[in-house]
């Protein structure tokens, strides 16, 4: 016994000093990860997009693979992650070996070529992490043939007189689009409506998205929007982006269901300033005319490339010339949301195959590090907001206006300009405007003065924060 109770009062001795040593030490405050925040309209405000084509960013071509890269594009500033569609792609009527993106065959399933929804769960989940915001592209106006409603429903889909389900009809021809791989749906048929809506739902509840790119947003009715919208809304705020502008059918009263859309011609105006067809004059003019047609709601997607473009039409450099960075610039510094497409960063010297497997080399250079500021630019100046809280946009005019685009954005004591040559000739000019300014590449002082000459190479720019 008393052995024993030597044994437990030398315990309580130990336990008792234990206790004081821990007393001691320094209290070490856990720190918690901030809280990931829904999206708003001030995330939105400063947001730089990401267009991910999965197929062709990586050899894999997988969820996992691009999701090992979300912290190069955090360091872009990117916000918003727009995926090229993710579902799983019909096989009847397909074109090339792997078919469209945009022919889906079911709406709530992932596409087994870029892995399972657990790495898509997993893909959202870590870019959360990051603090970016990952949105889905969506295709309400058409299925793959291979889609289950073609037996089950035929009634979801248009026919023609003979009863046969049709493909889409160009609205501006009365013809065929030429997408044989694709079946067009009928939005009289309310039980279709009903149907699309609940699968937009479930990414939303089941995976945690943050939003739409709407696929051909004119060619949808209007009332689908507002029921559809209220009730992602009620499970969580979105960021809704419209494959559409003003000049498209629906106009101006469908453009303002979204937060945002195209800037389409300003994309086609930008090429033909780049070519020499158009001037400095035509492009301020476009600006000025599109802020007061849109107004301040509806925030505008700048690009200099996307999907489209890049397989269909051409390469930056092919496209811009020697002023694609220019412009990267511009879309950055203008009222609106820059947009990045996959490879971009790259410097992607060639058009990305579309219904086959292509990728691109990772090589970072001098656009990689143009984006980077930008970003940088773009997410931390009040001045570079858009929305109703954005910062003002006023023109600046120069002796030489047609080679000369230079603007002005201020928000909040915020201010930046911009000042660029938008010729392939050098260009010597005086402009109105007095003060002291930082570079924003390397953040030394540069003075501007009504009474200097300034000289600038061709599609040379600056950027001048206060």
């Amino acid at each position: 016994m008393k052995i024993k109770s030597i044994l437990i009062l030398s315990f309580l001795i130990l336990s008792c000093q234990n206790q004081a040593e821990e007393a001691r030490k320094p209290k070490v405050k856990t720190i918690e990860p901030a809280p990931f925040k829904p999206i708003n309209d001030e995330i939105i405000s400063k947001a730089v997009l990401y267009e991910a084509n999965i197929r062709q960013y990586s050899n894999e071509g997988s969820f996992n693979a691009f999701a090992e890269d979300l912290p190069v594009l955090k360091k872009m500033g990117v916000k918003i992650i727009w995926l090229m569609p993710i579902n799983p792609i019909s096989k009847t009527k397909s074109k090339g070996p792997l078919g469209s993106y945009y022919a889906v065959s079911d709406y709530t399933k992932v596409n087994p070529e870029f892995g399972t929804l657990d790495d898509f769960k997993s893909l959202v989940s870590k870019a959360h992490q990051l603090g970016m915001y990952v949105i889905l592209d969506w295709v309400p106006g058409h299925t793959g043939w291979d889609h289950i409603w073609i037996k089950e429903h035929s009634d979801y889909y248009l026919k023609n007189r003979k009863g046969e389900i049709i493909d889409p009809i160009d609205f501006r021809t009365g013809k065929s689009f030429g997408w044989t791989d694709v079946a067009d749906l009928n939005y009289d048929n309310m039980q279709m409506r009903e149907a699309l809506r609940q699968a937009m739902l479930y990414w939303v509840k089941e995976v945690n998205i943050d939003g739409y790119r709407i696929d051909q947003a004119y060619a949808i009715p209007k009332e689908f929007y507002d029921k559809t919208f209220d009730a992602l809304r009620e499970i969580k705020p979105v960021f809704l982006l419209a494959e559409t502008d003003i000049y498209h059918p629906g106009g101006l009263s469908l453009v303002k269901k979204f937060d945002a859309s195209y800037d389409w011609p300003g994309h086609h105006l930008s090429k033909e300033v780049a070519k020499g067809q158009k001037n400095a004059i035509d492009y301020s003019r476009h600006i000025t005319r599109t802020i007061r047609r849109y107004g301040l709601e509806n925030i505008l997607v700048n690009f200099v490339s996307n999907h489209d473009e890049n397989s269909w039409n051409g390469t930056i450099k092919e496209s811009y010339g020697g002023a694609g960075h220019t412009f990267m610039a511009m879309n950055y510094t203008i009222p609106g949301m820059p947009l990045i497409y996959s490879g971009q960063e790259y410097d992607l010297s060639k058009r990305l195959h579309f219904f086959e497997k292509d990728s691109f080399p990772k090589k970072a250079g001098k656009t990689m590090e143009l984006l980077q500021q930008l970003g940088a630019l773009k997410n931390n100046h009040k001045a570079l907001a858009s929305g109703l809280s954005g910062g003002s946009y006023k023109r600046i005019l120069s002796s030489k206006n047609d080679q000369i685009f230079a603007f002005e954005r201020e928000n909040e004591g915020d201010t930046l300009l911009f000042i660029a040559n938008l010729s392939k000739d050098y260009a010597q000019f005086s402009l109105p405007y007095d003060g002291y300014f930082k570079r924003y590449q390397d953040f030394k002082t540069k003075r501007l003065s009504s009474s200097y000459q300034y000289d600038m190479k061709p599609w040379e720019f600056w950027i001048l924060i206060n």
